[in-house]
């Protein structure tokens, strides 16, 4: 049992090999990806078990024991964020069989697909720092393929500022990594911790602590550094759109997280303080945004940079409450984003436009869509009891504690700017006049609603079931609270 943590990382890399062999079978390609995907999930529900009976499982690669090897750990939060990864590569797969386009599915979707999983799912299974870079470059490669798969003029423009940016990104990145290795002399994670404690982190990785927040926030797209993300997410088509909204930033974000509560500490007036301030500048401008837009796309895209705030912020207040909070507000975004976009894809398809002012009356032959879309448009924004609710609920009542009014505040505000942002998408794209649509056929359409469909039922069992989830939250967080968990679990001796 205890190589379990490796089967997330392991099943969609050995998918993705043997898919690359058989790219002009697409039947072939979609049954054995869904398949595997499936198996993913059940392995990482498996993993959750075992965490929760018998604590944090970590496997040392090639037998060289902690910290020398290579560490691989799964605490709560990463096993709740694999398996939330994994769920989510499913539904969008299935949705994918009728959306992609055979043209991409013969260029290697399936595959490339498979190797993002493999990235994402080993950066939040990772306890080396180095390999948590690896991990990214193995997802950010995946990523290159996708945004410009299908070759659109867009794409290919959108593609080269996602690439160059993410270039740079990762050059930080290692110099970031090099930097604390040549202070502290080690890449493991829960010996890094033990190395900083120690010294009480000194002036210079305070300074290496901004620089990972520029490195993650560039990939998590923080303000001033989301420059790039309205625009490249915006290219692709919509299975591709889901998952990078879904899983992409929520990487990065994961990695300020772990890094924050785990290394960086310390001098929490400093660096939590730079933190919490550009947390917030990022919910500002991401509801200027979101308000701001008449496009379907842009308006959910601008709702991605407003969740990266509200969920960074819960972690710079460093309290349990906030932190809990933050935890269950990254699952329930990175669900109820990718159910969003999978919805509004069905929109797209249906009028041919994302414009919302060339939309209209969706309700009256698709009711289906217009109900489903309703509620996940209430879970976005936080209506009780929904999970975006109970999220920003212990983030608000942590700020509270922390006595940051401002934030606390302002959270509140961002939900309603989120309810009017999205509901602007109801009441004109779904409601108002009926407009004469002939695009796609209403099987199709009723095909790619049930994918959708299956995220916003497990949005809502994931707000009604936050009572019986509650341990498990806890547990996540209380990992992040109090380090020394991570490091005895990682470091027995």
């Amino acid at each position: 049992m205890t190589n379990l943590l490796i089967l997330p990382i392991l099943i969609p890399l050995f998918t993705a090999i043997i898919l690359l062999f058989i790219s002009k079978y697409i039947n072939v390609q979609r049954g054995i990806s869904a398949i595997s995907t499936l198996a993913t999930i059940a392995a990482s529900l498996v993993l959750i078990y075992t965490i929760n009976k018998d604590g944090i499982q970590s496997v040392n690669l090639g037998s060289w024991q902690a910290p020398f090897g290579i560490t691989l750990v799964s605490d709560m939060l990463s096993a709740l964020l694999v398996t939330t990864t994994s769920i989510i590569t499913l539904v969008v797969l299935l949705y994918s069989f009728k959306a992609i386009g055979t043209d991409r599915e013969r260029f290697y979707y399936y595959p490339v697909v498979q190797f993002l999983l493999v990235g994402v799912n080993g950066g939040f299974t990772t306890g080396d720092i180095f390999n948590l870079f690896v991990f990214f470059e193995v997802m950010l490669m995946s990523s290159y393929v996708l945004i410009v798969l299908g070759g659109t003029k867009a794409q290919l423009r959108e593609g080269i500022k996602y690439i160059l940016v993410n270039v740079i990104s990762s050059a930080l990145f290692v110099i970031a990594v090099a930097y604390l290795y040549s202070v502290v002399g080690t890449l493991n994670m829960a010996d890094i911790s033990v190395k900083i404690s120690e010294e009480n982190q000194p002036v210079i990785l305070t300074s290496i602590a901004v620089l990972f927040l520029i490195v993650f926030g560039l990939k998590g797209g923080i303000f001033p550094l989301y420059f790039w993300l309205p625009g490249s997410y915006y290219a692709p088509p919509t299975p591709i759109l889901a998952l990078f909204g879904a899983l992409l930033t929520k990487v990065g974000i994961y990695s300020i997280m772990r890094t924050y509560t785990l290394f960086f500490y310390h001098d929490t007036g400093y660096t939590h303080m730079i933190l919490a301030v550009l947390a917030i500048m990022t919910i500002i401008f991401g509801c200027i945004g979101a308000v701001a837009y008449w496009d379907v796309k842009k308006i959910i895209i601008y709702n991605i940079i407003i969740a990266v705030g509200v969920i960074l912020f819960g972690v710079s207040t460093m309290n349990p409450d906030a932190l809990e909070g933050s935890v269950y507000y990254l699952i329930h975004d990175m669900i109820i984003k990718a159910a969003l976009f999978l919805l509004i894809g069905v929109m797209i398809a249906i009028t041919g436009t994302t414009d919302l002012k060339k939309m209209g009356g969706l309700i009256k032959e698709y009711p289906w869509l217009g109900w489903t879309f309703l509620v996940a448009v209430f879970s976005l924004a936080g209506i009780p009891p929904l999970s975006g609710f109970i999220g920003k609920l212990l983030i608000v009542r942590g700020s509270f504690e922390a006595e940051d009014y401002l934030g606390a505040g302002l959270i509140l505000l961002s939900s309603l700017m989120v309810l009017y942002s999205v509901i602007k998408i109801f009441l004109n794209g779904i409601w108002g006049t009926p407009k004469d649509y002939k695009l796609v056929s209403k099987g199709h359409a009723r095909y790619l609603w049930m994918t959708s469909a299956l995220l916003v039922v497990l949005a809502v069992f994931y707000g009604f079931g936050a009572e019986a989830l509650r341990p498990l939250f806890s547990q996540a967080a209380e990992v992040l609270v109090d380090p020394n968990i991570y490091i005895d679990a990682v470091l027995k001796e």
